[in-house]
């Protein structure tokens, strides 16, 4: 029974998920969470925040023991150069610690650089983020004009056959010719196959879009579809207006601006091989030392050996040290180091002024886009008003019987074709019209 309850479970959960209609918020949630590139970006961030605790943790001293363990065996010579047996074991246990006293804050600036690389590798995911997510919008809407474009098809295409009927109807009684229905009934096919392409360009557009989303199950994936006509209307911002929030905003300036820093940090670094190091040294220790034949003593006598642990009490010492590494001359190789450094401080700062022109330019573009599609939708809203018109004078002519079934055809043609440019006037100018909200700071919404 639980075998079925739980196979019950599984086919309505898998028949939901079949039967959901995504919204272009959950298509980007979900990339963002389970998209590849992200995964493999969000390690390469894990990895520098691990980086950056192993910088922090270089404060603390090293403590370090050690235990030695050693047998000898075979001749030997005394100091009066007699030659005897000389089979012995020995063993000895340290623990010592060092600590950094001075490196001229090289330690400090490294923290501070590993902290820099951090937030660039951070920044470099969002931008990743970014452009996932303007992807999926742009695939987004290429469904919903797809979509919309099969419904004009349709619509198109029940006129069609509207006058195919007609047309049969009025072959069979002799009042018109039978090119009229060989004409309509062309016509018919033609709307046919117009469908037939709006679906399958319909399906190609989802297909894009679940492949983006790296989704399994491609061929049941939909989406929601929004009612955009409300949203169309005059370019909100103009370039020079959010051109500043974008370099505030946008994570490749973040990411360069942290590089800077990051190369500005590593030349103090570098710098601080001028200077000395100095280090303090502590450490415990003790041994044991045994031969396996002692002798006898100028008596005669067994000669007696101290026990492990006496020994290790008598022989107990410490030793407490400081050190300083005082460099002199390494062949002017740490200068060199200096100015390989501010060069790339340099290439830096060149990467940032290139993010910024790139910006720029994608501002602009989005702003020229913006407009130029704005006003060839208005063109093509115009245009579309006026072949409704046409058609609407078309349909009464042929009805009254002064115009011929070609010049119906072809304004419903016209009037479909419109249509068709009204809707990809429409969705282009809607995607560059989000674009640059993007660049404004507006989340990507529909």
């Amino acid at each position: 029974m639980k075998k079925f309850t739980v196979l019950g479970l599984t086919l309505l959960s898998a028949l939901a998920f079949s039967q959901k209609k995504w919204t272009l918020q959950e298509c980007v949630s979900y990339a963002l969470e389970n998209n590849l590139q992200v995964i493999q970006n969000t390690y390469n961030t894990k990895l520098q925040n691990n980086t950056l605790q192993i910088a922090k943790r270089e404060f603390l001293p090293s403590v370090s023991g050690s235990i030695n363990n050693t047998a000898s065996f075979g001749q030997g010579r005394d100091v009066f150069g007699n030659t005897n047996r000389n089979d012995n074991f020995s063993n000895s246990a340290s623990v010592g610690a060092d600590i950094l006293l001075f490196n001229h804050g090289r330690l400090e600036k490294n923290i501070r650089k590993t902290e820099f690389d951090v937030e660039a590798t951070q920044q470099d995911l969002e931008r990743i983020k970014n452009d996932i997510s303007l992807q999926i919008a742009q695939q987004y809407l290429s469904i919903l004009l797809n979509k919309e474009i099969g419904k004009i098809a349709e619509s198109t295409l029940q006129n069609a056959d509207k006058l195919y009927q007609r047309a049969k109807i009025t072959t069979e009684v002799g009042t018109t010719a039978r090119t009229v229905l060989a004409e309509a009934e062309a016509t018919l096919a033609r709307e046919k196959q117009n469908v037939k392409t709006a679906e399958i360009n319909t399906d190609r557009s989802r297909f894009a879009l679940a492949m983006l989303l790296q989704l399994p199950d491609y061929k049941n994936f939909d989406v929601q579809e929004v009612p955009l006509d409300n949203m169309v209307n005059a370019p909100l911002f103009s370039a020079e207006n959010i051109i500043d929030k974008a370099y505030e905003n946008q994570p490749q300036i973040k990411a360069a601006e942290a590089r800077i820093k990051s190369a500005e940090a590593q030349t103090e670094i570098t710098e601080t091989a001028f200077w000395p190091t100095v280090s303090a040294n502590a450490g415990v220790g003790s041994s044991y030392f045994s031969l396996f034949n002692a002798g006898t003593d100028i008596n005669g006598n067994k000669i007696r050996q101290s026990g492990f642990f006496k020994q290790y009490k008598d022989n107990f010492g410490q030793q407490v040290g400081v050190a300083a590494n005082i460099p002199i001359f390494n062949k002017g190789i740490t200068r060199i180091q200096v100015e390989q450094a501010k060069i790339n401080e340099d290439i830096a700062k060149n990467a940032l002024a290139q993010q910024k022109q790139q910006v720029l330019q994608n501002v602009q573009q989005a702003q020229f886009d913006a407009e130029a599609n704005y006003e060839n939708y208005v063109a093509a809203a115009e245009s579309a008003r006026s072949a409704e018109l046409a058609l609407d004078f078309a349909e009464k002519s042929f009805a009254a019987g002064r115009s011929t079934v070609y010049d119906l055809n072809s304004a419903r043609n016209n009037y479909a074709n419109a249509q068709g440019s009204v809707a990809q006037a429409k969705y282009n100018y809607l995607f560059s019209l989000k674009l640059l909200n993007f660049y404004a700071g507006i989340p990507l919404t529909l």
